[in-house]
């Protein structure tokens, strides 16, 4: 606090909203950062989080390279001097609150939880940016792919997700709304759970899931995904090969999440036959 109190009293305190599309952006998280990255007009985005770095979570990593970097706090993003902040609703709500007490433009993203809402958020920053025209573009190209993708069967096969911790995805998650889209049916749906919730190895043993797809984040072996080491796990599999989506096409809503229903879709195909 004492290096923002310093700061201000050297640049002032910014103004509030500006009148015209913003000229300098910086966006606090990594779905916002990739939303950023993908409407941004030329120079119009200066800074996204260091989350939007990391590959394990970030489809945008390469790009989000040219951008400085920044961790969320009060102090450095204050000294950007941003005409527009990008958050998510759950982004640091302390560093949040301190740039909107000192006038910043901070504009909240809630997360998507279906395509609907990605399309709307995908629309909302288009218009932040002044880049509607670049906006309908993406929604039209993530509607084609979705479009490619055969719909649901009779016959359809039911894939258990199976993350870290033996937590799955259930009715009202995007994960599930990517399961749905690709034509399968989510185990954890089917069981009636709603948002994300444990599945336990002994759940999942006894449902008896057609597929299993789940995502080892980490080379070395961790505690997190220790049930997906275990013989009852490799049982569950019964025979089949795991399906294997990296997390970071459905941690955010947006173009490329229709790509995880492409790839989900694809790998089910290949695992039935």
């Amino acid at each position: 606090m004492a290096k923002l109190a310093t700061a201000i009293a050297l640049f002032g305190s910014p103004s509030a909203i500006a009148a015209e599309a913003p000229k300098r952006v910086v966006s606090m998280n990594l779905c916002t950062d990739q939303l950023a990255m993908l409407l941004a007009g030329e120079g119009q985005l200066y800074s996204v989080s260091h989350l939007a770095k990391d590959e394990t979570g970030s489809v945008l990593a390469k790009e989000a390279a040219s951008f400085v970097t920044n961790h969320g706090q009060a102090e450095e993003i204050f000294l950007m001097k941003p005409d527009l902040i990008l958050s998510g609703t759950y982004t640091t709500r302390a560093t949040v609150d301190i740039l909107k007490r000192l006038g910043f433009r901070v504009e909240e993203f809630q997360p998507e939880s279906s395509f609907d809402d990605i399309r709307f958020n995908i629309r909302r920053m288009g218009a932040l940016l002044g880049r509607e025209a670049r906006a309908e573009e993406l929604v039209r190209e993530m509607d084609a792919t979705l479009a490619s993708v055969p719909g649901r069967q009779a016959d359809a096969p039911t894939v258990a997700l199976y993350y870290a911790n033996q937590f799955t995805s259930g009715r009202g998650t995007l994960a599930g709304e990517v399961v749905n889209r690709a034509g399968l049916i989510n185990l954890g749906e089917k069981l009636g759970l709603q948002g994300t919730q444990k599945l336990s190895l002994e759940q999942l043993v006894m449902a008896k899931p057609d597929l299993i797809a789940a995502h080892n984040a980490y080379a070395a072996p961790s505690l997190a995904y220790e049930a997906q080491v275990h013989p009852a796990f490799r049982a569950a599999l019964s025979g089949k090969n795991l399906i294997d989506i990296p997390d970071k096409y459905w941690i955010c809503g947006a173009p490329f999440t229709a790509e995880a229903v492409k790839l989900l879709s694809d790998a089910a195909g290949r695992a039935n036959k």
